[in-house]
């Protein structure tokens, strides 16, 4: 990743991050200051940000002032961190099947709940094939009844209705092979490989802070590809650069692991768990 191109996170989305990373973790506000120093995120950022998150149920605060994701952000963080079981749960091949969502019955007016809905049809790859009816291929084992669990944890409304369609019409099939920009998303899984193997050869160069930080960026970014992943099959797209590039993520994942551990274990205030 170009280092210009590296946003600082938001706190939100720092914390949440590196709670939801392995089960029960757990840290002090003044240990997540010092994450957010690394950031330059203010320190009044990082406590504001708590209180709103706990206020939500997201964060609970345990023993000794420490605080852990709550219940509403477990369920949240097991379904992003799915990614790394996510090539388990494909089928070995497509039938040609697919999961069609229809939205046709939830009200426009409720923003929030839009926005949720928007982003859990895009955590799980699904596309806007007609007004209000989404669809991604059925190569999820499970079928409809999976994805449909999947979508509602991570926040679709349970108005929606959830199936399984075949025999798409010739110029439905057609338009489904537009949906997807498979070509960009093979350019991205060979610059990831490409990124996380740099990254992997400059880490132990860099001192613990710089280190720390850099893993956060290079992972985060890499997380993000994957998590946001619609896990296409073939013939669609190379599955096989896909694991290649989901393999090394793993690995940088579990580097970046140790360093952060390594960076807070300086820190009294945090515990792994």
């Amino acid at each position: 990743m170009n280092k210009a191109e590296t946003k600082k996170p938001v706190a939100r989305k720092l914390l949440l991050k590196l709670l939801g990373s392995r089960a029960k973790v757990k840290m002090t506000a003044s240990s997540a200051v010092r994450v957010g120093r690394l950031f330059a995120i203010s320190e009044n950022n990082i406590r504001v940000t708590i209180n709103r998150l706990h206020s939500a149920g997201v964060l609970s605060l345990v023993d000794r002032g420490y605080y852990q994701l709550g219940k509403e952000g477990v369920d949240f963080a097991r379904e992003i961190n799915s990614w790394r079981n996510a090539e388990t749960s494909l089928l070995p091949s497509w039938n040609g099947d697919w999961v069609v969502v229809h939205t046709h019955m939830l009200a426009k007016s409720d923003k929030k709940q839009a926005r949720q809905n928007d982003r859990a049809l895009k955590i799980l790859g699904l596309k806007k094939l007609l007004p209000d009816m989404y669809i991604r291929p059925a190569n999820i084992q499970g079928g409809a009844g999976v994805v449909r669990e999947k979508l509602q944890v991570l926040g679709l409304s349970q108005q929606a209705v959830v199936f399984c369609a075949f025999d798409l019409d010739s110029k439905l099939h057609l338009r489904t092979r537009k949906l997807w920009n498979t070509a960009e998303l093979e350019q991205r899984y060979q610059q990831g490989v490409t990124e996380l193997k740099e990254s992997l050869n400059r880490l132990p160069t860099l001192s613990l802070e710089d280190a720390t930080k850099e893993s956060f960026e290079i992972g985060d970014n890499a997380l993000h590809q994957l998590v946001f992943d619609p896990l296409l099959p073939s013939p669609l797209i190379d599955e096989s650069l896909r694991r290649e590039f989901a393999e090394l993520v793993k690995h940088y994942d579990d580097i970046g692991a140790q360093i952060w551990h390594q960076f807070l274990s300086l820190d009294n205030n945090y515990s792994p768990g």
